[in-house]
């Protein structure tokens, strides 16, 4: 999996491209939703941007599924994503967006609902390793 800088942009998107492919299924209402809130100005990127991070994402959940039938992230590789966002703020903010962007199609998917619960008890108790 690719490292970021901590709170860096790029970190900060990745961390919501995962929140929209969860679940195996990028809804449009998703892609609606993340424009609507704003987010991505607010991290300063652009949706050009956030697409290739989206890929590349996607890219590095296939390599290390490594032939495996599903493809799912494990909870010490998301710890690590997660660790790359430290600010409070950002967290805040991109815990809100992840909330909002997994509400968008009216259901909310196991996977997606276990990343928020991940996401939020990981930010809360700042029980994460230190970013690379």
């Amino acid at each position: 999996m690719r490292t970021y800088p901590t709170d860096s942009p790029r970190a900060a998107a990745r961390i919501l491209a995962l929140a929209m492919i969860v679940d195996g299924d990028l809804a449009p209402a998703e892609l609606r939703t993340l424009a609507r809130t704003g987010v991505l100005a607010q991290i300063d990127i652009d949706f050009d941007t956030f697409q290739e991070l989206m890929g590349e994402l996607c890219e590095d959940m296939l390599i290390d599924a490594a032939g495996q039938r599903n493809v799912e992230l494990e909870p010490e590789a998301l710890d690590l994503m997660l660790a790359e966002v430290r600010d409070a703020a950002l967290r805040r903010r991109l815990l809100a967006a992840m909330s909002r962007i997994a509400d968008a199609d009216g259901k909310l998917a196991d996977a997606e609902a276990t990343l928020l619960a991940h996401a939020a008890a990981a930010w809360s108790g700042d029980r994460l390793p230190a970013a690379a």
